[in-house]
């Protein structure tokens, strides 16, 4: 495999957090897995703000949920004309409808459970924490996640939970569109409010990241310890083996051994 999966977000070029399919062939069928990558909310929120702010739009994202797309009044556009091209972070921030706010949490949960974009369907307070849990629990449901933050971590997630080696390591991009961005305290704080669903799924997900990488590096210790016990072992087999060849090659036939021979043919 080449590339690495993580590189389009951590580069702030795609500016959410989508999970996707990966497939591999086991045997003769094909298995599916659910993958995802998350990012730090407060970088991911002023990456999606910049990418908008180049004149990005998600109008071919049809939002589908039980079957149907939502209404302009369950949707309403934070923008009017072809797109939202030159917004500044605060009209980013004001708009109420905004998809940017809590993104990772929304496209990890089951939207279904709350009516989908119907926000009449429950009390707001009880679909925040329906969405929350509900992220939770297919996050940690997922054969792997990785966190854009922790590159080498992930990579090595990777390729241990699918025994898949990567032609190059994973590089750490530091130096972000969104790490380029000067805000105040103030605004960071509003952000953080903006996204609290996605600031807690996230702390989940950091403290989940950490006991598989954990996990991982345990069972890959053990295997190894396995390895060369065996390893020593097979070695002093060898070792004991020439000589005892040695003995036998140089041990002639009894009297008693070639009589038979010579009896029977």
């Amino acid at each position: 495999m080449s590339g690495h999966p993580g590189a389009a977000v951590a580069a702030g070029i795609v500016p959410l957090s989508a999970f996707c399919a990966f497939l591999r062939d086991e045997g003769l069928s094909k298995k599916f897995y659910y993958i995802t990558l998350l990012r730090d909310p407060v970088s991911r929120y002023l990456s999606e703000w910049r990418h908008v702010q180049r004149g990005a739009t998600w109008k071919t994202s049809l939002h589908m949920c039980d079957g149907r797309t939502p209404t302009p009044e369950e949707l309403p556009s934070c923008y009017e004309g072809t797109d939202w091209s030159g917004c500044t972070l605060q009209e980013f921030m004001d708009c109420p409808y905004n998809l940017a706010n809590n993104r990772q949490v929304r496209m990890l949960a089951d939207l279904s459970l709350v009516g989908c974009y119907n926000m009449s369907f429950i009390p707001e307070n009880k679909r925040a924490q329906i969405l929350l849990e509900s992220a939770k629990k297919n996050l940690k449901d997922m054969a792997f996640f990785g966190l854009t933050e922790f590159q080498r971590k992930t990579q090595y997630l990777f390729e241990r939970t699918f025994n898949l080696k990567f032609i190059r390591p994973f590089m750490q991009y530091n130096s972000t569109r969104a790490g380029g961005v000067e805000v105040d305290n103030d605004t960071i704080r509003r952000i953080e409010e903006l996204n609290d669903l996605d600031m807690q799924l996230y702390d989940y997900a950091k403290d989940l990241f950490q006991q598989r990488y954990q996990y991982k590096r345990q069972l890959e210790r053990m295997e190894q310890r396995i390895k060369n016990r065996e390893e020593r072992l097979l070695h002093r087999s060898n070792e004991a083996l020439p000589k005892e060849e040695t003995e036998e090659q140089g041990r002639l036939p009894t009297e008693d051994y070639m009589s038979h021979i010579i009896e029977k043919w």
